[in-house]
């Protein structure tokens, strides 16, 4: 069973620890691009999920009170709510979905099973690392539950809600409750709300009218369901993420890397219907790679 590790009990970081912090931001960013893949699975088998959850549960409104004392209430509310973490991982985020948006979009369209199968590699290594830290009992129970909410939520049909200001308000606050959750996609989320594209649209060529009311979603949410999730987690820590371990395992489903139509497929199925090239070899090779990409992330000093 993991225990969670105090951010005050931390040793403070180096130059190097904050770099791979930076890189954790960077993957994490790059993940929640996708359905399937969720950066809260990034930190926690990297390491630093639990410091990420703590800090956000630690924001209060009132700290900005310390404001009224100039600079140094500036500096108390900095170092007492760990900013330059948040900083840090934020900008890898930022980094990431700048730089790498239309990179991967552009991946997506040219060979679309080779980034799937990336991200399966990345998510299988990651199920691996986050389950042989629980206890077995939690896993028995929990993790089964988990595999059919997985698959339950992977077979969903994407419905349109209506596309207003409010909704994508909505949308944010779930999204990113579902980001900070170590199996759950906020981009699935949104894909099965039927909102991923508006969403994306948004982000490549800015719509600030719903990319600013999407936002202000997401930081409600961050607020709010943090607070919840520290809660859980410091009372059912091993049962809630044996079921999420579960969770990650049955929506995997949604990586694999020749589906046409919702149906998995084989590669020469999928070469069959779809008239693309399947990249069988090109694929096996990213899946390990993705695989070797969490790994290393791992074995970074947080």
């Amino acid at each position: 069973m993991i225990e969670p590790e105090p951010a005050a009990d931390r040793p403070p970081r180096d130059a190097s620890g904050w770099l791979g912090l930076y890189l954790r931001g960077m993957v994490m960013g790059l993940a929640e691009l996708v359905p399937g893949v969720s950066g809260g699975t990034i930190a926690f088998v990297t390491g630093i999920y639990d410091e990420l959850i703590n800090t956000l549960a630690g924001l209060k409104p009132t700290a900005l009170l310390e404001l009224r004392r100039g600079p140094s209430g500036l500096v108390r509310i900095w170092q007492a709510h760990n900013l330059t973490f948040l900083l840090v991982l934020g900008l890898g985020m930022v980094t990431s979905v700048v730089l790498l948006a239309q990179l991967l979009a552009l991946a997506l369209a040219t060979f679309r099973p080779v980034v799937w199968g990336f991200f399966l590699g990345l998510i299988a290594l990651s199920v691996w690392m986050l389950g042989r830290r629980l206890d077995r009992s939690s896993l028995m129970v929990a993790a089964p539950v988990g595999v059919l909410f997985g698959i339950a939520l992977t077979l969903m049909e994407p419905f349109s809600g209506y596309q207003t200001l409010p909704v994508f308000f909505l949308a944010g606050a779930v999204a990113v409750s579902a980001w900070l959750l170590p199996a759950i996609s906020g981009s699935f989320v949104l894909l099965t709300l039927g909102l991923y594209e508006p969403v994306i649209r948004s982000l490549a060529s800015p719509g600030w009218d719903v990319l600013g009311v999407f936002l202000t979603g997401c930081v409600t949410g961050l607020l709010v369901f943090s607070k919840a999730l520290a809660f859980a987690l410091a009372r059912w820590r091993s049962p809630l993420l044996a079921l999420l371990t579960g969770f990650m395992i049955g929506a995997s489903l949604a990586l694999w890397p020749w589906q046409w139509q919702g149906a998995l497929l084989d590669p020469a199925g999928y070469a069959a219907v779809s008239g693309e090239s399947a990249y069988p070899g090109q694929t096996l090779i990213a899946a390990v790679g993705g695989a070797v990409v969490i790994w290393l992330l791992a074995k970074l000093e947080a």
